[in-house]
């Protein structure tokens, strides 16, 4: 078996439906390809709207839509800054709350590597202290490593 266990309420799967679903959610925050490209940029050490637009080839107005929604969420931060000769402009950096978005960027960056890419990806992470290569896994608090068999699913409340 390779789905989670759905316990309690939620074992009868046709008794309810996925309204409010926490994923869906999360999605409508940041499941456009533009959005999660100028993330990926972000994590890249971008800031400046141009080197967004550029790094991501993203059009102009693409790259102020999503990176105003991605202000708006509180996921980049806009900070002030001014070049000489040039208007007061501003950057963009992660929040915490977007800092908190790299397992998922590194998983779906991972999962290309593997199954979208036939040359493996061409970037490759590794720990900056030990020169190890990163990993992506999910685990329990306990430290566990877990797969979807392992999950167990009930409603909470």
């Amino acid at each position: 078996m390779t789905s989670a266990t759905l316990v309690g309420r939620l074992s009868d799967r046709d008794s309810w439906q996925a309204d409010g679903c926490s994923m869906a959610a999360a999605i409508d925050i940041v499941g456009r390809r533009a959005s999660l490209l100028l993330l990926r940029e972000a994590f890249y050490g971008a800031h400046r709207f141009d080197e967004f637009a550029r790094r991501a080839q993203l059009s102009d107005k693409i790259t102020a839509t999503r990176l105003r929604e991605l202000a708006d969420e509180g996921i980049l931060e806009k900070r002030p800054y001014h070049d000489p000769g040039q208007r007061a402009r501003e950057e963009y950096h992660l929040t915490e709350k977007g800092e908190e978005l790299l397992p998922i960027l590194l998983g779906l960056m991972r999962w290309g590597d593997r199954w979208a890419r036939s040359d493996g990806g061409r970037v490759g992470l590794s720990h900056i202290d030990c020169g190890s290569p990163i990993d992506v896994e999910v685990r329990c608090r306990n430290g566990h490593s877990v797969t979807a068999r392992d999950i167990q699913a009930e409603l909470r409340g």
